[in-house]
């Protein structure tokens, strides 16, 4: 895996390592474009702590953001969650070898 990949999925897991980010995430879920007071008027935090998440998120690929108007909106890109994915199973499954290779090599020192 690049390093490039790598430095991507960080930055998704320190986006998601945050309890109000995720708060977010859950409400834009559903894919609707939000506006940062129609978020902030459901998380207890300030419309300025709003957009500090939300360029957080953003900068993971998280959320995009396009204005309408005079008003910004943020909309939940779940797309990025997708390589994430793929990583976790390819961590998961380096895992589940390593651990194999463990039992069997328990299982022959037992053996003797």
């Amino acid at each position: 895996m690049s390093n490039r990949t790598l430095e991507a999925q960080a930055d998704i897991f320190a986006a998601l390592a945050d309890i109000t980010r995720l708060r977010l995430i859950e409400i834009m879920k559903d894919g609707q474009a939000r506006s940062i007071s129609d978020l902030a008027n459901v998380v207890p935090i300030t419309r300025q702590g709003v957009t500090k998440h939300l360029k957080v998120l953003e900068g993971a690929g998280l959320v995009e953001f396009r204005r309408e108007g005079r008003e910004a909106r943020y909309r939940w890109t779940p797309e990025p969650l997708t390589g994430t994915r793929e990583y976790l199973d390819m961590v998961a499954s380096q895992w589940e070898d390593a651990l194999s290779r463990l039992k069997a090599h328990a299982e022959a020192d037992g053996d003797t």
